[in-house]
């Protein structure tokens, strides 16, 4: 798990269903725009909420981050060495350098790092469980469905644990894997038969004390945590919009570039 309340900011107090459509109308917005001029700066803006509102140390936002950038290396070299253009700047063999493939390259690897930078702040500032009950106490999600999301994401350590003391066990009876094509099969059939059987009887056994504790789709059923909204969440959605606007306004009063839409 990213998240962790070692550092809380004001964005881990957000409500996480509101949070959650802010993030996913950012990204849908982000869709829709094709001028570098307006990316770039997007991009910036994200970077500095990132460090600054995720509340976590420099240092940890810069290991997770290195992912993301090897995606924006990684999805605009590759169109703007083999992308169409008309301008040509560059060609050696089969990679062509043009300048509608350099823009084109660029505002594509920016927007592939805007939604890892998205993604990431969500991660780092909601809490799973959190966002559960949000869902089920503002967007009417069927608790039977929420308490199974829930119970999953409890059982990956679980399996983590019970992975390692497979092999362990394997290890002491001497039982070595080939480093082949069979092997790897091999290896398949030796953990996943015990690993998938064990999470049957686990996933048996919760679904037994759900029923038990009366788990259905009552809608007047109480909760533990309850959720609600603050004079944050009106911040959040104040700070959002600024975010897009100003880098929009950015984008057409001060362009870097005099290309306005890469799909030229």
């Amino acid at each position: 798990m990213l998240y962790s309340d070692r550092h809380p900011s004001w964005l881990h107090g957000i409500n996480p269903s509101l949070k959650l459509g802010l993030m996913i109308g950012g990204i849908v917005a982000i869709l829709f725009i094709h001028n570098i001029n307006v990316i770039i700066p997007l991009v910036l803006a994200l970077i500095l909420m990132l460090f600054l509102g995720s509340g976590q140390p420099i240092s940890r936002v810069l290991l997770f981050l290195i992912p993301f950038l090897f995606v924006f290396v990684s999805t605009g070299a590759s169109m703007i060495m083999f992308g169409k253009g008309e301008t040509l700047w560059w060609q050696w063999g089969p990679v062509i350098i043009s300048r509608e493939s350099f823009f084109r390259g660029m505002h594509v690897g920016f927007r592939a790092f805007s939604f890892g930078l998205i993604g990431l702040l969500f991660a780092l500032t909601t809490r799973p469980v959190l966002l559960f009950y949000s869902m089920m106490q503002q967007l009417k999600l069927p608790p039977r469905y929420a308490y199974s999301f829930m119970a999953s994401l409890r059982m990956l350590p679980l399996m983590l644990e019970e992975f390692k003391t497979l092999k362990q066990a394997y290890q002491v009876r001497g039982i070595l894997l080939m480093k082949s094509w069979s092997g790897l099969m091999e290896g398949i059939r030796l953990y996943a038969i015990p690993l998938l059987a064990q999470s049957i009887r686990r996933a048996q056994r919760i679904a037994v004390a759900m029923e038990a504790r009366r788990f259905n789709n009552s809608k007047n059923r109480t909760y533990y945590y309850r959720s609600g909204f603050s004079y944050a969440d009106g911040l959040m959605v104040v700070c959002w919009i600024s975010i897009f606007t100003g880098a929009w306004l950015i984008g057409s009063w001060w362009p870097m570039f005099t290309i306005t839409d890469v799909r030229f």
